[in-house]
């Protein structure tokens, strides 16, 4: 479960009688819970949930540190989340912008949670552990793809795992296909770049050479 000892630091507002701001409050909103939400956690990666980390593509990594909260998206064919045992994970470090948010949290903070996520399954996974990084060879080994192994591997001990209700996915029609040809209804990674530099970063170009530049350093 949760861990409901933290207090919440978060400025309520002092003039708001509505304001959720105990657990006993909390608990009155929203009820008891259910038997099966109290029994689907575990400690370790029972093989049902082994089943749904080996067919997820796409995982959203969280983590903590001196700068603040991060969630950052992993993904590779399904199963690129490997499991040494039923109570470690390995996460590949793949190739991408360098900032590297999520693995300076891991140095200052372990404390990480995984949420996996499965191509028409409305169900999603959820693990919570503490990570270290590895750069081992053996371990690297493990994750070859396109001729290349990872920078690096993120070894998470597993604390707890359990799964999450389809509520989420099927009210959001996640996994609804858009229609062929549909136009793009949000910015693109150059309009967005040259907006916040107020046109002083070439958008256009950008946008121009990124399909070719992801091609060739996917890995």
């Amino acid at each position: 479960m949760t861990d409901t000892t933290r207090p919440n630091t978060a400025a309520q507002p002092a003039d708001d009688p509505h304001a959720i701001d105990t657990v006993a409050r909390l608990e009155a909103l929203l009820g008891p819970l259910s038997d099966a939400s109290l029994r689907k956690e575990v400690p370790y990666v029972h093989p049902a949930y082994r089943a749904m980390i080996e067919a997820s593509p796409f995982a959203v990594l969280a983590t903590i540190g001196p700068g603040g909260l991060d969630a950052s998206p992993r993904g590779d064919p399904p199963g690129f989340v490997q499991l040494l045992d039923d109570r470690t994970l390995l996460l590949p470090e793949r190739r991408g912008n360098n900032r590297a948010d999520s693995l300076r949290n891991i140095l200052t903070d372990p404390r990480v949670a995984l949420l996996f996520l499965i191509p028409g399954v409305g169900e999603t996974l959820r693990v919570n552990g503490r990570a270290r990084i590895s750069a081992a060879p053996e371990l690297l080994a493990r994750f070859v793809m396109g001729g290349q192994p990872p920078r690096c591997v993120v070894v998470v001990e597993v604390e707890t795992v359990y799964f999450q209700c389809a509520r989420a996915v099927l009210r959001s029609r996640l996994w609804e296909s858009a229609a062929p040809g549909a136009p793009r209804t949000v910015p693109t990674p150059g309009a967005i770049l040259a907006s916040i530099t107020q046109g002083t970063f070439d958008g256009a170009a950008y946008d121009q050479a990124l399909p070719e530049r992801q091609r060739t350093t996917l890995y």
